[in-house]
């Protein structure tokens, strides 16, 4: 149980990435005033936490009814989480976790960037949504289940903080502080996109 607790604080805390989240959205509302931040802030981190909790209940159910195997999403979605991992490693701008350029142009001419860019897909993102379902679907019982559902409630909870503090992270860390961030957690990230892969494999019973 504890090992679960780590393993899913530990996978949402890389993938949503808070410190990294909080910079951008420092740049996307620069111009803002405090409360204007704080209201996009709580508002973000609350629809990103209906998303979270819709692909937490039903992401194994939508994918018996389409016919994919938990085997299969742990592969693929391993996969996805290593494409995420090189982005991270390289602090290359990724269309899995950060908004695309146009995408990132178009919300700064948006009067509110609360759901997007920030709910989705900066938290909210295919890559997080992914780690939800799989870590949900190998938690295995409601208990190991709801011990995710809690990682990830922490994990949310610390983003929010970042984000309320985002304006001195942004002028603490600088571009080269988050960047470094990036790069370390992406190391990490890249092992447990692999362990998923292994899990898959394992399942199906293709395991070497």
């Amino acid at each position: 149980m504890t090992a679960n607790l780590i393993d899913s604080f530990v996978i949402f805390g890389v993938v949503i990435d808070p410190i990294g989240t909080a910079v951008i959205f420092a740049a996307l509302t620069h111009d803002w005033s405090p409360r204007e931040q704080r209201d996009a802030a709580v508002r973000g981190v609350s629809v990103a936490a209906i998303l979270f909790l819709v692909f937490a209940l039903a992401g194994e159910p939508l994918l018996q009814a389409l016919g994919i195997s938990l085997a299969a999403f742990h592969i693929a979605g391993g996969i996805l989480l290593f494409l995420l991992a090189i982005d991270m490693a390289f602090a290359r701008p990724s269309g899995i976790h950060a908004p695309t350029p146009p995408e990132r142009e178009e919300a700064r001419r948006r009067d509110d960037v609360a759901v997007f860019p920030l709910a989705f897909p900066l938290l909210a993102g295919p890559g997080a949504l992914t780690s939800t379902v799989l870590l949900v679907g190998r938690a295995g019982t409601p208990l190991a289940g709801a011990v995710v559902v809690g990682a990830l409630a922490v994990v949310l909870g610390l983003t929010l903080a970042a984000l309320l503090s985002a304006a001195r992270l942004s002028h603490l860390l600088g571009i080269t502080g988050a960047n470094v961030i990036s790069r370390v957690l992406g190391l990490v990230l890249a092992a447990l996109a692999a362990q998923f892969v292994l899990d898959g494999l394992a399942t199906s019973g293709l395991h070497l």
